[in-house]
């Protein structure tokens, strides 16, 4: 099966990620997927929530919303409505507890960071594209305040992509048209070492074999590595940072 955008089945979108996009956060970062881009900004606050009070240890969070126009017909506002829909606050989650899977809370100590995680242009792939853009934010803003001479609170890096089986083929990042038909879509969180995150897989309608799973996990380990590339060419020096 030939793809809209012409690439292979093994192949990932093009990735721009552009530094300071923002004047104002502490890490911002504009993540450009194919046609998807995020706008993806860290806060860092000297609180944590309630639950954490006094036991010396950090918290991070993350928001994600879709502009209006973002996709073909206008969204609205999620805020106008008086409520966040269960997809705004699933999404918003896997984002966080991916995050948080590669910090160490107590090296961070009591500092909150929130990742805000804005789509401007939605073309499959918004919640990957929001974890891999918010992790080079998350290391961009704790690079400002973290004292050199102290363990880096960010253990590994972490970034994630979609798979899935469209028209009975496995493949890597899909778009908004693919994704809309796949057969079976899945997203897949890794860190740096190769490890896993997070595994999201969900068969429309359709069935998948175990040995479809092993070429979906080898297609989002593939994929990861290439954008955790990325993230190291774009953070410069501060990724030497990370693990240290």
């Amino acid at each position: 099966m030939k793809r809209i955008d012409g690439r292979k089945a093994d192949q990932g979108r093009p990735v721009k990620m552009t530094k300071n996009f923002i004047i104002y956060p502490e890490g911002s970062v504009l993540i450009e997927v194919g046609n998807t881009r995020v706008l993806c900004n860290a806060t860092i606050e000297e609180k944590v929530p309630r639950f954490l009070a006094g036991q010396g240890k950090g918290w991070v969070t993350a928001e994600y919303s879709l502009l209006p126009r973002s996709t073909q017909e206008r969204n609205s506002r999620e805020a106008a409505r008086g409520k966040q829909s269960g997809r705004t606050q699933e999404i918003q989650r896997l984002i966080g507890r991916s995050l948080r899977s590669i910090v160490d809370l107590e090296a961070l100590g009591e500092k909150s960071v929130t990742i805000d995680c804005d789509v401007l242009q939605a073309d499959g792939g918004t919640r990957t594209a929001s974890i891999t853009g918010g992790f080079v934010a998350l290391v961009m803003a704790l690079a400002k305040v973290c004292p050199k001479d102290k363990p880096f609170p960010i253990k590994d890096f972490c970034a994630a992509i979609s798979v899935g089986l469209v028209d009975g083929k496995e493949m890597m990042d899909l778009c908004y048209a693919e994704d809309s038909s796949a057969d079976v879509d899945m997203n897949i969180v890794m860190t740096g070492d190769g490890n896993f995150v997070e595994i999201q897989g969900t068969g429309e309608e359709h069935t998948f074999t175990k040995t479809q799973l092993d070429k979906f996990l080898d297609l989002g380990e593939k994929g990861c590595k290439n954008l955790i590339a990325n993230q190291k060419k774009v953070l410069g020096k501060i990724a030497d940072r990370v693990g240290k």
